[in-house]
């Protein structure tokens, strides 16, 4: 019986800086803060999901090194299933992050280190969890390669799919026809389809076009616009849940896919899983980090129980 999410993609350590403003090339300034703690796409989502509820499995590679053991240790206290290569050739994945400390917004530089290995190989070596899990989640960090075969082993196995298309850059067009839900930023889904997302009107234009290119569902995160859930019967958009002030924004697109591929492994209809991925979403928002940051499901019960 299949049960649970998996999870293809990289861990990262984050080194995350906080300042007034980027400096500009040759400039030096003064930050007012620094965190060193876990992060990457995958692995985020991996942790936001188990967090939200999930049986979690997460899928990739990491160094024999001081930032992978921080890997190891945070899917332990996660409650995530490592399903992990651990190589003496490569260092594990870092990431640098600024963070304006006026606004929350941030920019990122990822180095994948040993996860930028993994390949078709890795994938078929994890065959099984993926074919065992309701859900299988995966995004662009990893090589495209990688991603692929994963989704096609889900997509044989009857596993659903949810694809994340970030960073935003040049994947194979079958793509789009394995992901069950793809699901963009506006800033991606712009890159995509080639207009900007200026409206909820572009946004629709841009659902319909990844429908046009084969993906069953398109849910297009819109920053404080909320999210549009878009498929071929039916078009909703949910606003975001504002819980607190917003202090760090990098993790909430990771937060709302754990927390969406969490509510529909418990079996939600689309509509609530946005919805609780939303609220999950909305908490993270308001902490520091990126996997610290993932609310619990308690947590984000409560907040869907107050909006109702």
């Amino acid at each position: 019986m299949k049960n649970g999410v998996s999870i293809l993609g990289i861990f990262v350590a984050d080194t995350a800086y906080l300042a007034a403003r980027m400096p500009v090339v040759g400039e030096t300034i003064r930050g007012s803060g620094f965190a060193v703690g876990p992060g990457g796409k995958g692995s985020n989502q991996a942790v936001a999901a188990a967090r939200a509820g999930a049986t979690v499995s997460f899928i990739s590679k990491i160094g024999r090194d001081t930032f992978g053991d921080l890997a190891q240790k945070t899917y332990a206290d996660a409650g995530v299933t490592p399903v992990l290569t651990v190589m003496d050739t490569e260092p594990t994945g870092a990431a640098f992050i600024y963070v304006n400390e006026n606004n929350g917004y941030n920019a990122i530089i990822v180095y994948p280190g040993a996860a930028g290995t993994i390949g078709v190989e890795d994938v078929e070596a994890a065959r099984v969890t993926i074919e065992q899990s309701a859900i299988f989640v995966t995004q662009l960090e990893q090589p495209v390669a990688a991603a692929q075969r994963a989704l096609e082993i889900a997509r044989n196995a009857g596993v659903v799919t949810v694809f994340n298309p970030a960073p935003a850059e040049i994947f194979p067009d079958v793509l789009y026809g394995l992901s069950d839900y793809i699901i963009p930023n506006e800033t991606e889904a712009a890159a995509l389809v080639g207009f900007g997302i200026e409206t909820l009107d572009d946004a629709r234009r841009a659902g319909d076009a990844l429908l046009k290119r084969g993906a069953g569902a398109a849910v297009i995160t819109l920053g404080g616009r909320g999210v549009l859930l878009h498929t071929s019967g039916q078009s909703d958009h949910l606003p975001v849940f504002s819980v607190g002030p917003v202090i760090d924004t990098t993790g909430a697109g990771d937060a709302f896919v754990g927390g969406f591929s969490a509510a529909l492994s418990a079996g939600r209809d689309p509509l609530e899983a946005v919805r609780f991925g939303c609220a999950t979403a909305g908490i993270s928002v308001t902490r520091r980090g990126t996997a610290p940051a993932m609310p619990s499901v308690a947590e984000i019960e409560a907040v869907l129980a107050t909006t109702h």
